[in-house]
Parts: structure tokens; sequence; C-alpha cells
């Protein structure tokens, strides 16, 4: 590990299924949380944050490592980690988020794997390295239960400082 874990913040946030507009990028709800979600990133990285680690899964994951290499444009310190669960996370993707997920992967400066195949708890291990890894979390999330609340709950119980980005 060549950071340091005071200055790194790791993400959570839903999925497509899980957000009101789906997959339609276009949707007002869903830029306006881009702009949110970039407004929260550049207050964090001009507080002294510059390590970001991202599950690299659909959704508002992807928000975020786009918003991340953004960043990374302006603040040459700043530095995007992928932490992916299997290798074969993105294998029943569609070939459009395939690709994107590529691209995005291609541009991380490091890459954590935490399972070559695919296990029941894999996602939870990689919420869980993404957690320990850093002293802060941001979550895009409804406040309803499913793995952004488990990720959210065990970073409050390791005491991280938590945004959250309520949609």
């Amino acid at each position: 590990m060549g950071y340091d874990i005071s200055r790194s913040c790791s993400f959570t946030g839903h999925r497509p299924e899980k957000l009101p507009w789906r997959y339609d990028e276009r949707d007002l709800r869903c830029v306006e949380l881009k702009e949110r979600l970039s407004g929260a990133l550049r207050s964090v990285a001009e507080s002294g944050f510059n390590h970001f680690i991202c599950g690299m899964a659909k959704g508002c994951d992807t928000y975020f490592a786009e918003a991340v290499l953004t960043l990374r444009d302006e603040f040459e310190t700043v530095t995007l980690e992928a932490a992916v669960p299997c290798e074969t996370q993105a294998d029943g993707w569609s070939e459009e988020d395939r690709e994107r997920y590529l691209y995005l992967l291609h541009q991380c400066d490091s890459c954590t794997l935490i399972s070559r195949e695919y296990t029941p708890e894999c996602m939870l291990r990689r919420n869980r390295y993404m957690v320990d890894s850093s002293s802060l979390l941001i979550a895009v999330w409804d406040g309803k239960p499913g793995g952004t609340m488990q990720t959210v709950n065990y970073a409050k119980k390791q005491g991280l400082q938590i945004i959250e980005l309520r949609i």
C-alpha cells in the first residue's frame, strides 16, 4: 500500500436498478447527482484527500470513477484505485457497460483484485477492503437496506467519516 489511509476516500452507491432513473443518465436527477458528487469530491480533494477507491460496479461507482478521473486532471496527486471483487465482474454486462468498465479500469492508477473467481462473499469482501483502506466514505443511497447500507454501517462501526449523498 503506497498511500496514506488518513487521506484515502472510498465510495459506495447504488447500481442502476436501484436508481430512480435506472440507466437514463440524461435524467435531470442523475445530472444533479453527478454534480453533487463532483462537488463533494472537489471539497474532499481540497481538504487533502488524494487516494480514491472505487468498487467498479455499474451505476454510482461508475459516476464516482469518472468524477475522480476528471479531478485527477486538476490535482496531480490524486490517484484512483479499482477494488475489483472478482475477475468476472463485468462478464454478464452489456457490451456498452463492459467497454465503459474496461476503459475506467485501464485509467486507474492501481487495481486490487479481491478474488479470482466469483464467490457469494466477494462483493462484501470488496466493500470491507475499501472501508478498511480509507478514513472517509462517500455514499450515494436512498437509505434502504442493501449492500450500500451494509457498507455504510460497516464504515460507521470502523469509525470512518461519512459523506452521504441521498437520492
